[in-house]
């Protein structure tokens, strides 16, 4: 009898002890939620608790003025920049912040990134760890029941995040050097291309063509393409390098060159030819006008 008491013990410690292991999934009153833009070759992603308002007074109460407010529910919010950004005038190196607001007032508020994290809101923060404190100027909105973080008005060298809540909303402009990065992507990718790749310096070329920038950096890479294997897109991409150079006498000889070349590729010619046409009859009259 004294065996069997003891073995029902055991089991129901057992049983107890399993039990208190087991994480059940329930409906969260602030899920969890991420937002993740690309501006330029900049990955953004905002991971934050999204409260609702749920009839209570949010600004001045709920999210009292003057106390650093974790600008989500539960734990922290998180922002990551894969490369360098901007905001205002301050410099924020790549990496993951944890993203704070203080609001000072209904307007003046303050937005934080610090290097702290893994925190449960704001217990144990501390301002020293501050990466940056910026000036914000909170705007009135349409009501928003839950709170959210948004991106709009996305372009090539910015975007606008957005934090609503009730009836409150904080744009936060974020900037970055998109041409700068977009090079350094080019030449990391460069560095690991195989020898016989031309396509990746023709592709690099065509780059900067779109861009108007660093034109001798483009001729570098496109005549690399060039003594990889000569063919009539590289040799169309040089013309145009050429041409945007006011160069036409060149670029003319480069396009008639680029449609005597293609009539070797002439399926893949064909979704290229009325440009290259098209642009020698445009090149021999400003030829004259330059």
């Amino acid at each position: 009898m004294h065996k069997f008491s003891l073995l029902v013990v055991v089991a129901f410690l057992s049983s107890t002890f399993t039990f208190a292991q087991t994480t059940l999934t329930l409906p969260q009153a602030s899920p969890r939620a991420t937002v993740t833009q690309t501006i330029g070759v900049t990955e953004v992603t905002v991971n934050y608790g999204a409260p609702g308002v749920k009839n209570r007074k949010v600004w001045g109460n709920l999210v009292p003025y003057n106390q650093v407010w974790r600008a989500g529910a539960n734990e922290a919010t998180t922002i990551s920049f894969s490369r360098d950004v901007r905001i205002s005038q301050e410099n924020i190196p790549a990496g993951t912040y944890t993203l704070y607001v203080l609001p000072q007032d209904s307007v003046n508020w303050q937005l934080i990134l610090s290097k702290q994290k893994g925190l449960w809101g704001t217990e144990g923060y501390d301002s020293k760890q501050d990466q940056v404190r910026i000036p914000m100027a909170a705007q009135t909105n349409d009501f928003h029941e839950t709170l959210q973080y948004s991106f709009n008005d996305v372009q090539l060298t910015s975007g606008r995040l957005y934090l609503r809540w009730a009836d409150k909303q904080l744009p936060i402009t974020i900037r970055m050097d998109t041409h700068a990065q977009a090079l350094e992507l080019i030449k990391e990718t460069m560095a690991t291309a195989k020898p016989f790749d031309w396509a990746v310096y023709a592709q690099a070329t065509n780059y900067l063509i779109s861009q108007n920038q660093d034109h001798e950096l483009a001729l570098e890479w496109i005549n690399k393409s060039l003594s990889i294997e000569e063919n009539f897109y590289n040799t169309w991409l040089k013309a145009k390098l050429l041409a945007q150079k006011n160069e036409y006498q060149q670029a003319l000889e480069l396009n008639k060159k680029a449609q005597k070349l293609g009539k070797k590729d002439q399926q893949t010619y064909q979704a290229y030819a009325k440009e290259i046409e098209n642009a020698a009859i445009l090149w021999k009259e400003q030829r004259y006008l330059n």
